[in-house]
């Protein structure tokens, strides 16, 4: 898995409608309308956030935010996950992983990685579906800060398009390897 992180963060994107995210990049939180009781998906993959919003162009995804959350938070999060789907690798059978379903507040996806032309790439990229208990913990314990990383979607996206894929490459933020606890669901099944 790869993630923008630092010793104490780890960045992951959400794109949004105007009305929500500008308060929330403004305010570097996320306001009394962001619903808590929701699921919402968090990607550490810029580019996978880019192929899910179209450059920050599809209708109420105009707004790209990268949220810079506490490491601790993200580590508990992937402890208290449970696969999206049922892996008979994993659960013993579909009734076990439907109650697991149940009970845990955090959902792993494990979609392609996308380039800088969001065609998919030979390795999985990390979705978090955060819900209950995880995506309150989210929205008002763990955000350490919200950017509004629009503009640099749109500027790598007109890059992209003009054939400036160096160039845009260079303005990718740098996703390092990222040291996921053990246990983290189908971590040890993605290349």
């Amino acid at each position: 898995m790869r993630a923008l992180h630092t010793a104490r963060t780890v960045t992951v994107y959400q794109a949004y409608a105007p009305a929500l995210g500008l308060p929330a990049a403004r305010q570097g939180r996320f306001p009394a309308a962001w619903k808590r009781e929701r699921m919402t998906w968090i990607k550490p993959s810029f580019l996978w956030m880019m192929y899910r919003c179209g450059w920050g162009t599809k209708a109420d995804q105009e707004t790209v935010l990268a949220v810079e959350i506490d490491r601790a938070g993200f580590d508990w999060a992937l402890r208290h996950a449970c696969l999206s789907h049922h892996d008979a690798a994993v659960h013993p059978d579909r009734a076990a992983w439907q109650q697991r379903l149940k009970t845990s507040p955090v959902r792993v996806q494990w979609d392609p990685e996308r380039d800088l032309r969001l065609q998919q790439l030979p390795y999985r990229s990390l979705q978090l579906g955060l819900a209950g208990e995880a995506s309150r913990r989210y929205a008002d314990e763990w955000t350490v800060g919200i950017t509004d990383v629009t503009p640099l979607a749109h500027e790598i996206h007109a890059l992209v398009r003009s054939g400036g894929t160096a160039r845009a490459a260079a303005l990718l933020p740098v996703e390092q390897p990222y040291p996921a606890p053990e246990g983290t669901p189908g971590l040890d099944r993605v290349s």
